[in-house]
């Protein structure tokens, strides 16, 4: 492996620095430099798995939500309208009109929710299309392809999701080949000036596994670690003991991703626990089900309660929701689904995360995490 590394050496795609810390923890604030832009961590990446966020303009999107970086989808891009397309109409970017930073999922994630469906072999996985039935094949060289295709700032390996509950046998063996994935990753797209690749930490429910595997990853130049395989199932107290036990061992000069984690009280304990990078389609999905997220938990607003209340979601909320509609409103536009319904909650949901981020980072640079954290988790959680 350490061709690759002197091969690649002064090639950069990714640039952290950690701007500052909890002294007392390993909560930081810090800054990724990427092809399309900068982005300031703790961040919170809205989901447009098919080169959209349900509902949301890119205007919408940088203006109000105020969003410097998405994700889109390996998956779902590959099947629907395909990478080649892609590529000719000039790259995702392009084709999507978004001039900031993306992350691509590999498709590792979607494959394993195939279950039965898929046949894991040593070089990939061979599924049929949830679209049509056919035939397909993906694997670390398939995805590395298609990632390229897609043009992506951030990279994710092909991995393996572990299932929720595996045995210790299982988890290890499926870890194992999710690291032979990650070097053939590396193999297939090189460092580069244009696209870093996040290596994936797995190992199941089993803290022994998860720092193998985290070893693993520190032999393969990869320029950021995620965490994969948590969310998945599990009570919420194994996933913090796995973010717990990865903590004191995460490479502190790179980028650290959770994926797929969650809800807004998740975001602060995973930055609490060194995490810098966080996606869900929680907020977007919950929207469009007419689920708010708010500092005292989340709002229902198809409760009756709301049908003649004036007040915005939050009375503190700076996003074009708060600041124009009311709950009466908001009520009456998802009780006679309006499509406008689901814009507005999104919105609202989508600039309550991200907004949440900057208070975050802006706790970690005055100085006070602790009691930003402390106050946030127990107003959140006081009807809980």
């Amino acid at each position: 492996m350490q061709h690759i590394s002197a091969v690649c050496a002064a090639m950069n795609a990714l640039n952290f620095e950690i701007v500052s810390s909890d002294s007392l923890g390993y909560a930081r604030r810090g800054r990724m430099t990427l092809a399309h832009g900068v982005v300031e961590t703790p961040v919170f990446m809205p989901v447009g798995t098919q080169a959209t966020v349900k509902s949301m303009t890119p205007a919408d999107l940088t203006d109000d939500i105020q969003a410097s970086i998405i994700l889109g989808n390996t998956y779902h891009l590959m099947l629907r309208p395909g990478a080649d397309l892609i590529e000719k109409m000039g790259g995702l970017h392009r084709f999507m009109a978004w001039d900031r930073p993306i992350l691509t999922d590999s498709g590792g994630f979607q494959v394993w929710s195939l279950g039965e469906l898929r046949k894991i072999e040593e070089h990939g996985v061979r599924f049929r299309s949830h679209i049509d039935g056919a035939a397909v094949f993906l694997g670390p060289k398939e995805s590395m392809k298609i990632q390229q295709q897609l043009g992506s700032d951030i990279v994710m390996a092909f991995d393996e999701c572990t299932p929720y509950p595996a045995t210790f046998a299982e988890a290890e063996s499926s870890m194992l080949m999710s690291m032979r994935w990650a070097l053939e990753c590396r193999e297939q797209l090189p460092m580069n000036e244009k696209q870093a690749l996040f290596g994936i930490v797995q190992g199941g429910m089993y803290s022994e596994l998860r720092i193998q595997s985290l070893q693993a990853l520190a032999e393969i130049p990869l320029e950021g670690i995620a965490i994969g395989g948590l969310s998945v199932g599990e009570p919420k107290q194994e996933m913090m003991a796995m973010l717990d036990a990865l903590a004191p061992h995460l490479p502190k000069e790179k980028p650290h991703y959770v994926m797929g984690v969650g809800t807004p009280d998740d975001l602060i304990e995973g930055i609490d626990r060194g995490i810098d990078m966080f996606d869900c389609v929680m907020p977007t999905r919950n929207a469009r089900n007419g689920t708010l997220f708010t500092d005292d938990g989340k709002l229902n607003i198809k409760n009756l309660c709301h049908a003649e209340d004036p007040r915005p979601i939050m009375a503190d909320c700076t996003c074009y929701t708060c600041q124009t509609f009311s709950r009466a409103y908001l009520r009456h536009l998802y009780m006679t689904k309006e499509i406008l319904s689901s814009r507005l909650n999104t919105l609202h949901n989508l600039h309550y995360y991200c907004a949440l981020m900057q208070r975050a980072r802006t706790a970690l640079e005055e100085g006070v995490w602790p009691e930003f954290r402390n106050q946030f988790l127990q107003r959140y959680r006081s009807d809980a």
